[in-house]
């Protein structure tokens, strides 16, 4: 390859909704800028894409100045659930089938003479840099937490700073000099009441050797993490800040390119109904697509709003969990959808404020679009993230921590 060859990007992603949000995001900047950009997942999350998106395997859209497209690798799993928490509990089978199907990928257009150039991947495929390294290409990690999560797994894996332990499971957190967090403010990826302790064997894989990767893209900005990215940077750890991705580049054919495993039929009809409500009235809710309360929590969510009275639209994927007099009762202003088009929603004038899970995209698309939150997290990053929405960048109120 000369320096005047085009570059040309593969980017891996693990089949969660967040992941490939931002993933997608990254992957039309880089289009825009001149780059030919080949985006893969899994074939189970491949069937909800081209279901929702039209989109059609290898057909290169122009955007800017470049081009982008799909393609998916065989994932090894029976059809079945398609759920991201299911790819989590078959992450071994994955990386069986995944690691040919993506070194096929990489021989096949390098037999066409269009070798990549880069493969960008994100944490829960760490296995995607070795077969990168393989074919002797580098590879970037993309990070879609914060720097401040980032630094918190950093840290765990290398013991940098004291963590909570079976013996002393309620101790304070020192991340970096000036931000300490207590137990329950820390992802419960890294303490020993964790529920999932595989997710936490997932995730902390990257951090063993970031040696593999040449750079590490973080899904957030200088100003509201510079205290992070000076610290991760001082540990000589190449990081680059390029959030918020979820903002479509100002180039042509951008915004034709989504990634959602769902559409709505009814998404004009949700803005719609956002246009009949006045400025600062609706309080929107969601709590992403991996998130499940208990019941009763559920419940109670119901009564807030019964006994609020405010008009409210909540994105639901499982509306079935909900009592059967509510919607009748809440019908005139009230609306429950089974997905909805976030960006959109969050940047609509009659939006008051965002009742979220706080995962990293719901939080950076709430800062972003000047959104206040209240934090309502479940697990892992989640918990960091409301601790900085309410008291590091001031644009939220605390109402729960689930769990710890």
């Amino acid at each position: 390859m000369t320096y005047e060859d085009p570059i040309k990007l593969l980017l891996v992603s693990f089949p969660a909704q967040g992941h490939i949000n931002h993933l997608v995001g990254l992957g039309k900047y880089l289009a825009a800028k001149g780059a030919t950009v080949i985006f893969t997942t899994t074939e189970t999350a491949g069937k909800n894409m081209r279901a929702a998106n039209n989109i059609i395997d290898k057909l290169a859209t122009p955007i800017g100045d470049g081009a982008f497209a799909f393609e998916f690798f065989d994932d090894g799993l029976p059809d079945g659930d398609r759920s991201a928490f299911r790819a989590l509990q078959h992450s071994a089978e994955i990386e069986v089938a995944g690691r040919p199907s993506i070194s096929q990928m990489i021989k096949n257009h390098a037999d066409l003479n269009k070798p990549f150039s880069c493969i960008i991947n994100n944490y829960f495929f760490p296995w995607v840099c070795d077969v990168a390294n393989e074919h002797n290409i580098p590879s970037v990690l993309s990070w879609t937490n914060s720097a401040a999560v980032f630094t918190t797994y950093y840290n765990y894996v290398h013991k940098l700073t004291p963590f909570p332990t079976n013996e002393e499971p309620y101790i304070d957190v020192q991340l970096i000099p000036s931000r300490v967090l207590k137990y329950n403010e820390i992802s419960d990826l890294v303490h020993p009441f964790c529920s999932f302790p595989f997710l936490g064997k997932l995730v902390l894989e990257e951090f063993k050797d970031l040696s593999k990767v040449f750079c590490v893209l973080v899904d957030t900005y200088e100003e509201l993490e510079h205290e992070f990215i000076d610290y991760i940077s001082k540990k000589s750890i190449p990081i680059r800040t390029v959030g918020p991705s979820f903002k479509n580049p100002n180039a042509k054919g951008a915004s034709n390119i989504h990634g959602d495993f769902a559409k709505s039929n009814d998404d004009d009809k949700i803005i719609e109904w956002l246009d009949t409500k006045p400025k600062d009235s609706v309080v929107y809710v969601s709590f992403g697509t991996l998130v499940n309360y208990p019941q009763e929590q559920m419940n109670e969510i119901v009564y807030g709003l019964l006994n609020s009275q405010v008009s409210f639209l909540w994105s639901l994927s499982n509306p079935g969990v909900l009592p059967d007099d509510f919607l009748e009762e809440t019908n005139e202003r009230g609306k429950v959808v089974e997905w909805s088009p976030q960006v959109d929603v969050l940047a609509h004038p009659s939006v008051a404020c965002f009742i979220t899970h706080c995962g990293w995209n719901s939080s950076i698309e709430a800062l972003s679009l000047g959104v206040p939150v209240l934090t309502f997290p479940s697990r892992g990053d989640q918990l960091t993230n409301a601790k900085f929405l309410v008291d590091v960048f001031g644009v939220g109120i605390k109402w729960v921590v689930v769990g710890l």
